[in-house]
């Protein structure tokens, strides 16, 4: 599962806009082979006096904390790649906004400590997966 929280001061992004980020991010994951009920996003308001950048309030600012569990990268060029993915498609999203701070980071996760509903998902890219899908 792709686990994407989304730390935002107030005003970053409309509901329209969150939606179409989230709808955009399970499309990406869907494209290379999750299936698309694997993919979460979670929007969380921080007030700018709750969020804070090298200990000073940041008035505008946005921190995505990314769990990769189902799916990791092989080696340091996908990550690479990854990474690069990430950013290119937040940054439509996050560059209109004039002065705000935004990073992102991805944990990668053992898929051990992972379940749905209770249930531990199949090996990744099984028939059995397939058919979740």
């Amino acid at each position: 599962m792709p686990l994407w929280t989304v730390h935002h001061t107030p005003g970053i992004f409309t509901d329209k806009e969150k939606h179409q980020l989230a709808s955009q991010i399970a499309d990406h994951y869907e494209q290379v082979g999750l299936p698309r009920f694997y993919v979460i996003t979670l929007f969380h308001q921080t007030l700018p006096e709750d969020f804070y950048v090298g200990g000073e309030p940041a008035p505008v600012g946005v921190r995505i904390v990314i769990d990769h569990i189902a799916r990791r990268n092989a080696d340091r060029e996908s990550r690479r790649r990854t990474a690069q993915w990430v950013k290119g498609m937040l940054q439509p999203h996050l560059e209109r906004n004039a002065g705000l701070h935004w990073e992102f980071h991805i944990d990668e996760t053992s898929d051990d400590l992972w379940m749905i509903n209770g249930i531990a998902p199949p090996p990744a890219g099984s028939d059995a997966e397939k058919l979740w899908a």
